[in-house]
């Protein structure tokens, strides 16, 4: 799941050095009503990280399924875009395999197969990921949803290269619509994006998918996370069936605090989790999503 608030602290510093780092970590002993871990009924956890607080950062969340040992992935996340030569630096130094796409824009894989590009140059942005892209099947038809009925800006449209540029403040993660050249794959390693907005207006949203027939995945429900605030979620979808989340602020304020244990607690939860060894035991894999 990939998580942009809704608004921004206006302070902005220079990244010189920027560290990806963990802002918190939650484990739950059943899977999510809203399925935010998949469609998965086991224990699982969640795992945010980012540059800074989720008040004015984009953020990643990682879900881990314990029950689960691989993924198919497909073609419905083609990447994110990082603006940091540090990056490039650090990859370097690790021996992480580059490749070099267009001038000075390296490619980069991740465990798991998600693609990172990443800019070797350095911003004065808050926060050095510059957009997260999708693949889209018609793009015109993808522009008109996420920009007609969520409101999103256009920021930039080439219909030769069959790209749009979208997002909701300038100063902001954006948002990349690419065809695939057919139809969307999802795979079974889908997330969805999430944006959090004033509490009231997810009715508001909810009405308005209803009255355009638009697919809406999750009614409006509330998230119990233990220990810890109660959000609102609405979770729709959009033609390609891209999942999107729409979270009530003001709780997910409360929730999405920086915690200072974050690293010790996702240590703890990775020092304990003892799946592989069991399964090992056993002479077994574990399951396939």
């Amino acid at each position: 799941t990939l998580y942009q608030r809704g608004r921004l602290s206006p302070v902005l510093t220079p990244l010189s050095r920027p560290i990806r780092q963990v802002l918190r970590h939650e484990e739950f002993e059943e899977g999510c009503k809203a399925t935010c871990n998949g469609p998965y009924d086991g224990k699982w956890s969640k795992t945010m990280v980012g540059y800074g607080p989720e008040d004015n950062h984009f953020v990643a969340e990682l879900t881990y399924n314990y029950g689960v040992g691989e993924y198919r992935l497909g073609n419905d996340f083609l990447g994110l875009t990082l603006v940091s030569s540090q990056a490039v630096s650090n990859a370097k130094k690790m021996g992480w395999p580059l490749k070099e796409v267009t001038a000075g824009v390296f490619e980069a894989e991740a465990p798991g197969g998600y693609k990172f590009y990443l800019e070797d140059k350095e911003e004065l942005r808050q926060d050095p990921v510059l957009k997260v892209t999708l693949g889209v099947s018609d793009l015109q038809k993808s522009v008109n949803y996420w920009s007609d009925l969520l409101g999103m800006k256009i920021y930039e449209k080439d219909e030769e290269k069959q790209r749009a540029l979208l997002g909701y403040a300038d100063n902001q993660c954006k948002l990349e619509l690419k065809t695939v050249g057919g139809a969307v794959d999802h795979g079974t390693a889908f997330g969805r994006i999430a944006f959090s907005c004033a509490k009231e207006e997810l009715l508001d949203i909810e009405a308005l998918m209803k009255k355009e027939n638009q697919k809406i995945l999750t009614p409006l429900v509330s998230l119990d996370t233990p220990g810890k605030a109660t959000v609102q979620v609405i979770i729709l979808a959009d033609p390609d069936g891209h999942e999107i989340c729409f979270v009530g602020d003001e709780a997910f304020r409360d929730l999405s605090k920086v915690d200072p244990n974050g690293d010790r607690l996702l240590d703890d939860a990775m020092a304990a989790d003892g799946s592989d060894k069991w399964f090992a035991a056993q002479k077994m894999k574990k399951a396939s999503a």
